[in-house]
């Protein structure tokens, strides 16, 4: 098989057997050349092109790109730094409070948790969190936890550990059954695989631009639903979150609107322009062509991790697999694992304990192979020496 995209577009997938996007993805060339384009156009000629103007308008191209992504429409997206800054800005709008709970995992991501326990901080509402297990967690025992009291469900829609996809519409069916909210982090997903926030019925939902998506450090995207964003006054506001930025009237905060109301300040406008550009490069490839690719390399990666006696942490389920496969081996140091396969320049990460790999667009089934001849011969190694854990 195939990349599904030039090389020459990736050029550190000749060097590398890069098996890392949950972690960080590779950019592809022409968005690392966009970012970097507009900062030294910045940095040369300052307010001359980017004057008032062309500020107010700087995030337009990525709430288009967004919403076509998401299945969203440019005025329910709003531009971030990162998804941990939309979620907390959220967290604090909402603010669930005393007699009220908010649902989550233990085994999420703790950026997902935290903005909640520290409102629950201040507001003294209750944060639920499901017992998972090796990275997964059993959506039946976080329905069990929904109530009606739940102001706020707040989940990963892959989870970062073991590639476990939950089902967010069936998520959202509970949760707007109980009167809650269903808050989806989507970094482990968008890019990846399919999203339509509209049929799965969530009410919003953040992403990150540097994993799946391909994009640059310092920027996110947050998706609101209209009937959401009109009643909540952002926990982070500044300039850019009235109807007209440049009016700087001080008196008063006149809200924009739209999600928009969400973006508060000046930040790396370069970033955003590169995420903008990251999504359009996936999309003209297609979410569909790229899931599907990407299943096909994790098919055949999970078939030569068994035949190594690895034992399988991720879901196998078709309807909670992804094509992030984290493996453990028994008797051996993880680390070690991890370690020698990074030497051999295998691109990995080490976590929970275990390896997870992650491959995407620009691997190739010559990339999965040379992973798992690595990967043999480094157990062989380990237990020729006694390295064994």
């Amino acid at each position: 098989m195939r990349s599904l995209v030039g090389l020459d577009d990736f050029p550190a997938a000749a060097d590398y057997t890069y098996l890392n996007a949950a972690s960080v993805a590779l950019m592809p060339r022409p968005v690392g050349q966009a970012v970097l384009e507009w900062q030294e156009e910045l940095a040369i000629r300052g307010t001359v092109r980017f004057d008032e103007e062309a500020e107010t308008q700087v995030f337009e191209e990525l709430r288009r790109a967004a919403a076509r992504l998401l299945g969203a429409r440019p005025y329910e997206v709003a531009a971030s730094s990162s998804a941990t800054e939309a979620l907390c800005s959220l967290a604090w709008a909402l603010s669930p409070g005393e007699g009220q709970n908010v649902v989550s995992a233990d085994i999420e991501f703790p950026s997902v948790v935290y903005p909640w326990l520290r409102v629950s901080h201040e507001t003294g509402c209750e944060v639920r969190l499901a017992k998972g297990h090796d990275g997964s967690v059993d959506l039946e025992e976080i329905i069990c936890l929904i109530d009606d009291h739940t102001g706020v469900v707040c989940l990963s829609h892959v989870e970062y550990g073991s590639g476990q996809r939950l089902d967010m519409a069936a998520l959202a069916r509970v949760a707007h059954d109980h009167g809650s909210l269903l808050i989806v982090d989507a970094s482990q997903s968008a890019g990846a695989l399919p999203i339509d926030v509209e049929a799965w019925g969530v009410d919003a939902l953040v992403t990150a631009s540097y994993k799946w998506l391909c994009g640059p450090f310092g920027a996110a995207v947050l998706y609101l639903r209209p009937k959401l964003y009109q009643r909540l006054e952002p926990g982070l506001v500044g300039w850019r979150s009235t109807a007209v930025p440049y009016d700087f009237q001080a008196q008063e905060i006149n809200w924009a609107s739209t999600a928009r109301r969400f973006e508060f300040s000046t930040m790396a406008y370069g970033a955003a322009i590169g995420m903008a550009k990251a999504i359009d490069y996936l999309l003209e490839i297609g979410i569909e062509a790229i899931w599907a690719h990407n299943l096909s390399l994790a098919d055949r990666l999970l078939e030569g991790l068994e035949s190594l006696g690895a034992q399988i942490l991720s879901p196998l389920e078709a309807d909670e697999r992804t094509s992030i496969i984290t493996a453990r081996f028994p008797d051996h140091d993880q680390a070690e694992v991890a370690r020698r396969l990074t030497e051999a320049r295998v691109i990995i990460s080490h976590r929970m304990g275990s390896v997870r790999f992650s491959p995407h667009l620009y691997n190739t089934e010559e990339d999965i192979e040379r992973t798992l001849e690595v990967l043999d011969k480094a157990l062989a190694t380990l237990r020729e020496r006694g390295c064994q854990h």
